[in-house]
């Protein structure tokens, strides 16, 4: 794909006590994590790529620990949300990238929770992923200071209208706000320039930067693209199978990565320069497999993101700790997982109390060389994929979580999709399924994912539910993101307009008057429901024309109730207002053509509660 391209389950949070000695410093330590996006292990040049040139997080390599055999998921939601809660994709709810399965449940405390409770400053700068509305925001879910942009990329269908890497609107502490630069240049600008004060306070900082680079759209500044051209050329046989388009692509994808890479030398400058060096904790990840590594380096791994394969899921950690923490390994070969970091972070500060019944291990112990290995361990990786793709292990609609969608991981074996085996220490690239001739291996690791699945399988149907009408959002937009199993999530999508449609499951905070405007376009567009428009000029592209539909009328649906209208040529919107109890709702919608046939359902809904 080009473009990514439940009974509500209360849960009692329990604390428990990490076993592990705290710092010997009185000031805890300084908490920075910078996550990139579809990048993959083999896209730094200290994993051996022949292309690239990441001098910045090649020393971030060199001067702290490598994670070896370190997994994420294969889509960046379920990745982002194990990183904050230190728990299966399937038992937080964020499964998937888009379709109503993105939403975090709001009873689970975050990594910010844990650390603000704990006295720090808590920011987040870059890309959230994990709900667009009140309850799920990451000002809702531990954040002091949030610079994010909604949904799964910057132009995605929910973004501010027609942004485009350069001089956005960004959300700030819930309000829209214009920053002028380059995306990846601004979210690593405006955390250092937090952090600074953060530091002045003497408090200590939890920082999340979270990029939209190097996902697509593939914009950059274009002064990155000649050196990667040119070292592109000197390795021609890596690309001789890629046309034109492809290369073009390939060009810009590698240049975001430069861009990131300055970034983290400006990052890792400000660290050293200010001191803030002698007790921070810099952690460095990508949240799913390579979009490119396939086409031309891939670390000898097959596949890349939204598969099982190795290239889907195996990433690059790196973990640099004050001397008083660890005593910093240069590597480590142990099976690691991105829900290990919540509780090795939290034990790594001191922190004493952190949620119960985790998923992930502290690895804490592995860099302070306390111990050699970890218990013997198996993982399990599974997500809800894209409505629209096509899989094996069921006929279905793949967005419906499902077990045999699981790739289980455990030592040198793969058991994918519950049926093939392959064992990577013989075979990196996984081309010969040896489940046949290793029954009693496959046998261990599908007692282990019927296990999971018993232990996830009540709560993971169920959708989580953004609330409306609350205190803390309202006015609110509620768009096509969140109609359950349905996938409509980029602005270009908005432009050609897919005949598609869902439903959204809503929970109404007070019982009033709610006034529902239904939109084909966003506001800040000003279009008009029927209307077309023409492509657009970017900074560094053209965003497609927009089509043009014969709406004639708008329908609504809340529970039992329906209303209608008609639509001129000149509306912008079609507007109803509904009493409302509070409670659980379902609402759908549908701009329909003159013989009141459905054309499509409205990607956008402003509600108001009066």
């Amino acid at each position: 794909m080009k473009a990514f391209k439940v009974v509500v389950f209360i849960v009692g949070i329990v604390f428990t006590t990490c076993t592990s000695n705290p710092p010997e410093e009185s000031v805890p330590p300084n908490i920075i994590i910078v996550m990139t996006d579809d990048q993959g292990y083999g896209e730094f040049s200290f994993n051996g790529n022949p292309v690239t040139n990441t001098p910045n997080i090649d020393r971030l390599a060199r001067e702290g620990t490598r994670f070896t055999d370190f997994h994420v998921a294969p889509m960046c939601t379920p990745t982002r949300g194990q990183l904050l809660t230190g728990m299966d994709a399937f038992r937080n709810g964020a499964i998937n990238v888009s379709s109503g399965r993105t939403l975090l449940r709001p009873e689970l405390k975050t990594m910010a929770d844990v650390f603000k409770e704990n006295g720090y400053a808590t920011g987040l700068f870059g890309k959230w992923h994990l709900g667009d509305n009140y309850p799920f925001r990451p000002e809702d879910r531990g954040f002091e200071k949030a610079i994010w942009f909604p949904s799964s990329h910057i132009n995605s269908l929910p973004d501010y209208w027609d942004n485009d890497y350069f001089d956005d609107t960004y959300i700030h502490n819930g309000k829209k706000k214009s920053f002028e630069g380059y995306c990846t240049d601004v979210f690593f600008d405006e955390s250092i320039k937090w952090m600074k004060k953060r530091a002045d306070s003497k408090k200590s900082f939890f920082t999340y930067i979270a990029l939209n680079a190097a996902h697509w759209p593939h914009f950059v500044p274009d002064r990155y693209r000649d050196p990667v051209r040119g070292a592109m050329g000197k390795n021609p046989e890596l690309f001789k199978d890629l046309d034109e388009e492809k290369r073009k692509e390939l060009v810009s994808f590698l240049a975001m990565g430069a861009n990131i890479d300055d970034n983290m030398g400006k990052l890792l400058d400000f660290l050293d320069e200010s001191g803030l060096d002698e007790n921070t904790i810099v952690v460095f990840l990508t949240d799913n497999g390579s979009t490119f590594g396939k086409d031309y380096f891939n670390a000898g791994m097959k596949g890349g993101k939204t598969t099982l394969w190795e290239g889907g899921h195996r990433v690059p950690l790196l973990m640099k700790t004050p001397q008083h923490l660890s005593k910093q390994p240069s590597k480590i070969d142990e099976l690691c997982h991105v829900q290990d970091i919540l509780p090795t972070l939290a034990s790594m500060s001191g922190i004493t109390t952190i949620p119960k019944k985790l998923d992930g291990v502290d690895l804490s112990p592995l860099l302070r060389r306390e111990k050699e290995k970890l218990d013997d361990r198996m993982l399990v990786i599974n997500y809800s994929r894209m409505p629209m793709f096509e899989v094996k292990y069921t006929t279905e609609n793949p967005a419906i979580p499902m077990k045999d969608g699981a790739g289980v991981l455990w030592k040198n074996w793969r058991l994918l999709e519950n049926r093939e085996l392959y064992d990577i220490s013989t075979d990196p690239y996984q081309d010969n399924d040896v489940a046949a001739e290793n029954p009693e291996v496959v046998e261990k690791m599908r007692a282990h994912l019927n296990m999971w699945w018993n232990s996830v399988k009540d709560m993971v149907y169920e959708p989580q539910r953004v609330i409306i009408g609350s205190e803390y959002e309202n006015p609110m937009l509620v768009s096509a993101c969140e109609w359950l199993d349905v996938f409509v999530d980029q602005q270009i999508q908005t432009r050609y307009g897919p005949r598609k449609n869902g439903i959204w499951h809503l929970s109404v905070a007070e019982a009033g008057e709610y006034e529902f405007e239904l939109r084909r376009w966003p506001k800040e567009s000003d279009f008009s429901v029927r209307q077309g428009i023409p492509e657009k000029k970017v900074t560094d592209g053209t965003f497609i024309k927009g089509v043009s539909f014969p709406i004639y009328s708008a329908r609504i649906k809340i529970g039992g109730r329906e209303k209608s209208v008609k639509i001129s040529e000149t509306d912008v919107s079609a507007n109803f207002t509904f009493e409302l109890d509070k409670g659980n709702i379902e609402i759908q919608s549908w701009f329909n053509d003159e013989k009141e046939e459905p054309i499509l359902g409205a990607y956008y809904m402003y509600i108001n509660r009066k």
